[in-house]
């Protein structure tokens, strides 16, 4: 038999699937290197828009938050404004029962009985005067206590105080209740 050498044959067909092995090797690792590249280049670009988004958001929201402020400036303002307008109202509707207070106490003083001083505060007025006597005072207490527009007189004291050998007068101090009658009438008709 003839002797027939295989093994250079077997060597060249070795050589040629391995370099078709590392051709393909290495395009694998081309194509993969190519796909990481183009997933890493997409997700860079999905987050810079999410980025672009985020700052779009934030600069709406800081517009918001500088409108919201504003509306709560001028829904304080409004408020400031209402109260106004409100003490306003009660000082225009309150300014006859003003001259109506003073009527009413000039209307009350009898003879011989003269106001020193009357302080009001709220509904309260506060008078500092003289009589001839305790009768006169007793006098001004009634005439208080029968007015529409006063009630309540407390007398918080009286002394007698001699201005000279014969006068003498008597110093009081008294607090009464300014009330309006219309006030009552609706509130007695309801």
């Amino acid at each position: 038999m003839a002797r027939i050498n295989l093994l250079p044959w077997r060597e060249q067909l070795r050589e040629e699937r391995k370099q078709r092995f590392l051709v393909t090797l290495v395009g694998v690792l081309v194509m993969a290197a190519g796909v990481v590249f183009l997933g890493d280049q997409l997700l860079n670009a999905a987050i810079e828009q999410q980025n672009a988004r985020n700052n779009f958001i934030k600069k709406e929201i800081a517009v918001l938050d500088a409108r919201i402020k504003e509306i709560s400036e001028l829904k304080t303002r409004r408020q400031q404004l209402l109260e106004r307008m409100k003490i306003i109202q009660d000082l225009q509707g309150n300014r006859p029962i003003t001259a109506r207070v003073f009527d009413q106490l000039v209307r009350t003083l009898p003879d011989g009985v003269y106001f020193t001083s009357v302080k009001m505060s709220g509904k309260s007025i506060a008078i500092v005067g003289a009589a001839e006597s305790n009768n006169r005072v007793s006098n001004l207490m009634r005439n208080l206590d029968g007015s529409d527009w006063l009630q309540a007189p407390n007398l918080t004291e009286v002394k007698a105080v001699t201005a000279g050998a014969v006068d003498q007068a008597n110093v009081f101090q008294l607090t009464v209740q300014q009330t309006q009658p219309q006030l009552e009438e609706t509130e007695a008709g309801k």
